[in-house]
């Protein structure tokens, strides 16, 4: 079986963890900081906040960033339920935007509709998720003036997208966000067994994220309300909860953050083969725009409507399965999940995420992938559709 995704583990990243077992700390010790400090360094960001899943990092910062019950926050229907149920944690109502038929990312053109619609009838975000799907950052300099027009947040949902630029605009650096979040999940860039992470230009949000991943305490003097307290005191602050990454998970993080730069190129080197192979066949790769870098965490083909007449996506997805060709769907759209329709959202509501993902397969893309094996892939498929 070629799996679709699949981390990369060298000898190195195995000899930093057997350091850190052998040291004073497992837990959040000083390594996550090192970590924290590599990561906001890398992408131009003031501040970073580490902890054990990306989904816990969305969480964190909808709350740093104020969402509470009677707001709304708004993401697209093409990514992972963590990019919804994070508001909805906070009490929020969450709204969708849908995507551009071609680069599967937020469609500008309908967040401008929705925004002009819900500015009249007194309904507009306090946050826009904006999902960079596959490893495509968004167009994110657009969403941001819209932003400074009807006054919401931006949270960039950049999970997939750690490596990736926008005209030389490294991914994270929140010029044009309030926060930006990444995965470390093991089929992500890179991997720190799980983990995530929230960077950020501003220290208030820092300082609340830091304090929410572990349980709302504060031990930093100046940010007391009792000061001249002993050394052993602390304060809790807020409601929080044990977001918090270990040293274990951070010493893998940080080896395999050396690597990140390889890990990218080698993946859009595969992309560009994929793409080359697929020339003459009824597949459409996602539409990478100009002056952007995408660190192509997946690879993700829609398949010809008129070649949808002949042949299902599911009996493709189930013959490339039969055949040992590790491949998944990326995304359910999360408006048609059972918990999401149950609160009013139904089939029909954002057609261009709904008929993307009745035509898309995503393929196997891992750093590791070499020619023979892609070139079984691209064979296999060859082979279905005759």
């Amino acid at each position: 079986m070629i799996n679709y995704g699949k981390q990369f583990i060298s000898k190195d990243d195995i000899d930093s963890v057997i350091e850190i077992l052998k040291s004073d700390f497992l837990t959040q010790g000083p390594t996550v900081e090192i970590f924290e400090n590599l990561v906001s360094s890398r992408v131009g960001c003031n501040h970073g906040v580490a902890v054990n899943s990306a989904t816990s990092a969305l969480h964190i910062a909808c709350i740093a960033i104020g969402l509470k019950k009677g707001d709304y926050f708004w993401t697209v229907p093409n990514t992972f339920v963590a990019s919804a149920n994070c508001g909805l944690h906070c009490g929020a109502s969450v709204d969708f935007v849908d995507i551009d038929k071609e680069t599967f990312n937020i469609s500008i053109i309908d967040l401008k509709k929705k925004l002009i619609i819900a500015e009249k009838n007194n309904c507009l975000p306090k946050v826009v998720i904006a999902v960079h799907f596959a490893g495509q950052p968004t167009l994110q300099e657009e969403i941001y003036k819209l932003s400074k027009k009807y006054n919401f947040k931006i949270i960039e949902d950049a999970s997939h997208s750690l490596g990736s630029e926008n005209n030389d605009n490294i991914t994270g650096s929140c010029k044009w966000s309030d926060i930006s979040i990444f995965s470390f999940h093991p089929v992500k860039m890179i991997t720190t067994g799980e983990g995530g992470m929230a960077v950020t230009n501003d220290q208030t949000f820092a300082n609340k994220m830091r304090s929410l991943r572990t349980h709302g305490i504060l031990k930093d003097p100046e940010l007391m309300e009792l000061k001249d307290q002993p050394n052993y005191y602390y304060e809790q602050k807020y409601l929080g909860f044990n977001y918090r990454m270990t040293d274990i998970a951070a010493a893998l993080g940080i080896s395999q953050l050396d690597k990140v730069n390889d890990f990218v190129q080698q993946r859009n080197k595969l992309a560009k083969r994929y793409d080359d192979l697929f020339l003459d066949l009824p597949f459409r790769p996602q539409k990478i725009l100009e002056g952007i870098k995408s660190s192509y965490h997946l690879y993700v083909i829609k398949i010809d409507n008129e070649y949808l007449k002949i042949k299902s996506r599911d009996d493709i997805y189930n013959s490339l399965m039969a055949n040992g060709i590790g491949t998944n769907l990326h995304y359910l759209p999360v408006h048609l999940h059972p918990y999401y329709e149950k609160r009013g959202f139904r089939i029909g509501d954002y057609p261009n995420s709904e008929k993307y993902y009745n035509c898309a397969i995503t393929l196997p893309m891992f750093f590791a992938l070499d020619d023979e094996q892609q070139d079984r892939v691209v064979n296999t498929l060859k082979k279905i559709i005759c």
